[in-house]
């Protein structure tokens, strides 16, 4: 049985993109880690396998797989984009402290999209939620 890479490989390849070493092992990354990390983050856990790539690399395949819609960039405050190779419909959970973000699944806001939608006049075409609180690790310290 495939696992999700190689099916997300297979996915990248049938849509004409090249897989290199590289794009393989950040895309493993992120899937087996989901630890939405930074291309910073990335490529410090790469370089030892991969002493030539560069953080402009990282950058460049995190782009190519946003466009294939096999990850999400989410930005915050901080000006550091995280990515998240789960693109399935979830929510975040942010801890103030260190930063942690762990992901949570939701039911449908699909009643909040409707209601902004009839009082604003708006087509919602996505919804984002973050809750922020203290991860049970800084809790402790």
């Amino acid at each position: 049985m495939a696992t999700r890479v190689e099916h997300a490989l297979e996915q990248l390849k049938t849509n004409g993109v090249r897989i290199t070493p590289q794009r393989h092992a950040i895309l493993a990354y992120l899937m087996d880690s989901m630890s939405h990390p930074t291309a910073e983050e990335i490529y410090r856990a790469l370089e030892p396998k991969f002493p030539s790539m560069s953080v402009a690399t990282v950058y460049n395949n995190l782009k190519m797989l946003i466009e294939a819609g096999m990850v999400h960039e989410l930005t915050y405050g901080d000006n550091s984009s995280r990515f998240d190779a789960n693109v399935s419909e979830h929510f975040h959970v942010i801890c103030q402290k260190c930063g942690k973000i762990e992901d949570f699944s939701y039911p449908s806001l699909q009643d909040v999209e409707h209601t902004a939608e009839k009082s604003t006049g708006f087509q919602i075409q996505s919804l984002r939620m973050e809750l922020y609180g203290i991860c049970s690790g800084c809790k402790t310290e």
